[in-house]
């Protein structure tokens, strides 16, 4: 062994948990030029949403929820509209609707029909697998999640104005105010570690940025112990290797320690194994509509991962909805509710006559009007709803808003049911 295999050994020693050697490091791209031009949705800034407000009923009112009305009219907005969608409807983790149409790859494609297996991109939807590990790591390892982050950032890196006040509860609801007002998706480490060195003056204030969660998956990595904050190559090792390595060192370190996390103390829990970060052969592809030619594969989106990049199935990020809200094995019931009040990995929190739901909005484009989208609910009664649908819904390049949509449909299938006043009993 010479020194530089040496040197880089020693180096290597003391991460844990990650196998990496000196040519996946060379062969890592940080930024791939194909998500240049590529988008996400915007969160809570992307479409104006307005929620009905219930006022207090005049008499007695009881409600229920119409499951198969519901689902009905989701199939009767979205047929026709989409290229293809797959939808679940849960409670208590056993399927009680469904509807599958149309096509995961169309016919020039090589016709692939949408099933409960199919996987697709789902884009921001990763952010609720992110928020869950989190709150399993965090748990665990006893850290509140008002605690700031600085000291589990990498120690090299430069911290600007206000970083030091920043606490991952604020990464998880988007009011870090980093990159505050951005509009271009980013979430690789290049860009993450030049907006800690800038700093904000925006804290508190909401801004939806996919690096919020791209910093989770470091920290995630710091805090687990996979790679110490203080972890740098030796300074001779970086002249051999190139000032830059030290960066993709961490970026390829911590995507794996994140990845195998997730898939261990997230995903197995559930039952669930499989997702990854790349586009497989039968994942569904994007389109736009009306479809027109050739759809789109949204690529290896590794570098994204924590605010987005998963591929999953509808009933794959069911299954982890189900186990991590009630099934106490991932964390327990009380830190679920827990973090769906604090609104960790969600866009929106809505109370209904049936209770609050909790809802997610994904979506990725290409700059030619490809798209792949989807929805994740958490909703009253014990149920959860995953909607994936591999276009724009509706004419044009934006469409429909697919939240309000499926929004709309639901709260228009919470039904009343009055009680009758009870008749005063006649005089002897």
């Amino acid at each position: 062994m010479d020194e530089r295999e040496g040197g880089l050994a020693a180096a290597l020693d003391q991460i844990r948990g990650v196998d990496i050697d000196e040519a996946a490091v060379r062969a890592h791209v940080m930024w791939p030029d194909y998500l240049l031009g590529v988008t996400s949705d915007r969160g809570r800034e992307g479409v104006p949403v307005e929620h009905l407000v219930w006022p207090p009923p005049p008499v007695p009112v009881f409600y229920r929820f119409d499951a198969t009305g519901f689902i009905r009219a989701l199939e009767e907005q979205l047929t026709g509209n989409v290229a293809g969608y797959s939808i679940r409807l849960t409670e208590n983790g056993s399927t009680i609707a469904l509807a599958d149409q149309n096509w995961a790859k169309e016919p020039q494609d090589g016709s692939e029909d949408w099933t409960p297996d199919t996987r697709m991109h789902v884009a921001s939807l990763s952010k609720i697998v992110t928020a869950v590990a989190m709150t399993r790591l965090l748990g665990a390892a006893g850290i509140p999640p008002s605690t700031p982050i600085i000291d589990y950032l990498p120690g090299y890196w430069v911290k600007g104005q206000n970083v030091s006040q920043i606490t991952f509860a604020e990464l998880m609801t988007h009011t870090s105010g980093l990159a505050f007002g951005a509009t271009n998706s980013r979430s690789d480490f290049e860009w993450m570690k030049s907006q800690i060195a800038a700093g904000t003056t925006h804290r508190g204030e909401y801004s939806y940025q996919n690096m919020n969660f791209g910093l989770c998956r470091i920290l995630l990595a710091t805090i687990n112990g996979n790679i110490p904050v203080d972890w740098t190559l030796p300074p001779w090792l970086g002249w051999l290797f190139g000032p830059e390595f030290t960066d993709i060192f961490w970026d390829l370190i911590t995507i794996n320690a994140y990845a195998s996390y997730a898939a261990s103390q997230v995903f197995a829990p559930a039952g669930v194994t499989g997702p990854d970060f790349t586009h497989d052969a039968a994942d569904a592809l994007a389109y736009n509509f009306p479809v027109s030619g050739n759809g789109w594969n949204s690529g290896d989106l590794t570098s994204m991962a924590g605010g987005a990049a998963w591929h999953m199935s509808v009933d794959e990020l069911l299954k982890v909805m189900a186990t991590f809200r009630r099934g106490g094995t991932i964390v327990s019931t009380a830190q679920a509710q827990t973090m769906l009040d604090d609104g960790f990995g969600i866009d929106w929190s809505v109370q209904t006559p049936l209770g609050p739901y909790y809802a997610k909005n994904g979506i990725w484009n290409d700059n030619s009007g490809h798209r792949e989208q989807g929805v994740a609910f958490f909703l009253p009664l014990n149920m959860e709803l995953v909607v994936l649908v591999n276009s724009p819904v509706g004419q044009g390049p934006a469409g429909q808003f697919l939240y309000t949509v499926v929004s709309g449909a639901y709260v228009a299938h919470i039904e009343e049911v009055r009680v009758p006043p009870i008749a005063s009993a006649s005089p002897a």
